[in-house]
């Protein structure tokens, strides 16, 4: 039987990761299945926990024992959660063995309450790392000016680390250079470089999403630019992540990190998240096919996975330098539209949307939790 397109991707060099977990997947086969078709890691989310926990009957009966114990909404989050963390982690330890620790994670994402607090922040990863006890679980950071400290810190001690929410070539480069930073700490700590492992989590389709909004206002409002506006359309997103791509091949290619790569030090490889198509008019894999490049990785939601492995097609999709991608951005901003104010706020409405995830996923915990031992 010939190998799955995410197999092949896997050989070509690029990774595919779910963007989901659940508990029946982990208990009916059905991630083991995505594994042997070729599935090399697993993220998650506050939203994803909320889908997940709040939304179906699947945790309930754990919910009412651990309610039974005195457990508050939040330790009952934390046993579920790191449970369905483990199992999944000791699905992928195969994988993480033979690949020799590049693949094989699962990510669990500290508090995002705690997102304005280093040190808090900082504790909380190191204790759910420890927590989970299992050497291929990242550690999700969201990708801001207190995140990058945590990041540094994480690494320093040895933590693998999912950089996330990461919207802006400038986050970008504050992400690899804190990555950097917390491998030269390890190494000053006499701490093993080789055992530890990052990942630089870039946002690619919501761009598409508020710019293409953008461009349609224009060709409405202003019928000289409509056909420059109308080009332009489905193309932001994928030109932002070529730029990201460009400056991480010059940063992890440069002396300073080959000095360390020297020392045992793994390179942190992009990953392209948010890649469902919001669009139908794109493609539904395009997220995908358009974002196929060495060494990345590419974590998507189970519709996507499901469509690449039915009608997806393995080829470099960056092969050309970035030139056109600087010349859309150019493009997009003398109608107006500026990248970096985008990301801006993207990056403010990402960290916003999981702090309402958490503290919807809380209150759901609370409210099932009372309402079935009632």
């Amino acid at each position: 039987m010939a190998p799955s397109t995410i197999q092949q991707l896997a050989d070509y060099g690029q990774s595919i990761w779910l963007d989901y977990i659940n508990r029946p997947m982990l208990e009916n086969g059905e991630l083991k299945q995505r594994i042997a078709n070729g599935l090399r890691g697993m993220t998650s989310n506050p939203s994803i926990f909320q889908k997940a926990i709040g939304s179906t009957h699947d945790y309930d009966q754990e919910i009412i024992r651990l309610k039974t114990e005195g457990k508050s909404a939040f330790e009952i989050y934390d046993a579920l959660t790191i449970r369905d963390i483990q199992d999944a982690a000791d699905c992928f330890r195969d994988v993480y063995d033979r690949t020799g620790g590049l693949d094989g994670y699962v990510s669990l994402e500290i508090n995002p309450l705690l997102a304005a607090k280093v040190e808090e922040q900082a504790a909380e990863g190191i204790r759910l790392f420890e927590k989970v006890g299992r050497p291929n679980v990242m550690i999700k950071v969201p990708s801001t000016e207190q995140g990058y400290a945590v990041i540094r810190t994480l690494i320093g001690r040895g933590i693998n680390v999912n950089a996330t929410l990461i919207f802006s070539l400038s986050q970008y480069e504050q992400v690899a250079a804190a990555y950097c930073a917390g491998v030269r700490d390890l190494q000053s700590a006499g701490g093993d470089l080789s055992a530890v492992h990052s990942v630089a989590s870039v946002f690619v389709s919501r761009i598409d999403s508020v710019i293409d909004k953008k461009l349609a206002e224009i060709s409405v409002e202003d019928t000289a630019h409509a056909d420059e506006a109308g080009d332009l359309a489905g193309q932001a997103a994928v030109a932002n992540s070529r730029l990201i791509f460009e400056r991480a091949e010059a940063l992890f290619g440069g002396p300073e990190f080959k000095a360390l790569a020297a020392a045992g030090a793994n390179r942190q490889r992009v990953l392209w998240g948010s890649t469902s198509t919001k669009n139908p008019a794109y493609s539904d894999i395009k997220y995908v096919t358009e974002l196929i490049a060495r060494p990345t990785v590419n974590t998507v939601p189970e519709q996507t996975l499901v469509a690449f492995l039915d009608h997806g097609e393995v080829g470099e999709a960056f092969a050309a330098d970035a030139a056109p991608a600087r010349e859309i951005v150019a493009r997009l901003k003398t109608l107006g539209i500026d990248l970096d104010e985008v990301n801006a706020q993207l990056l403010r409405d990402g960290c916003t949307a999981f702090d309402c995830a958490f503290e919807d996923l809380l209150k759901s915990i609370e409210s099932k939790a009372a309402a079935l031992a009632g």
